[in-house]
């Protein structure tokens, strides 16, 4: 019966470890216009698709939802200019304005 013990208790520490590596979820900004949340999301290099569920201009507009997509990712040259490495620049955002 150890043995299962131990088992289990390793099959759930080895879970919460690979669960803890995952990307942490974005909070939409609570605070200011549709428009000024697209821009901070821009600012921090997200690539932002917006779908309107209204007619109402960005400016006035509210964020109803806020999913996080698939990340970016970028070549960059390293120091001495010899070698090439993938750098994440940012995600893909899909946000829901009303």
């Amino acid at each position: 019966m150890k043995t299962s013990t131990v088992t289990a208790a390793a099959a759930v520490a080895l879970t919460a470890g690979v669960l803890g590596l995952a990307a942490p979820a974005l909070a939409a900004p609570t605070a200011g216009s549709a428009e000024d949340t697209i821009s901070q999301l821009e600012a921090e290099g997200n690539r932002v698709i917006v779908t309107r569920q209204s007619n109402a201009p960005l400016d006035e507009a509210t964020v109803v939802n806020l999913t996080t997509g698939p990340d970016i990712w970028k070549r960059v040259w390293d120091a001495n200019f010899d070698d090439q490495h993938l750098t994440r620049t940012g995600s893909v955002i899909y946000l829901t304005v009303k």
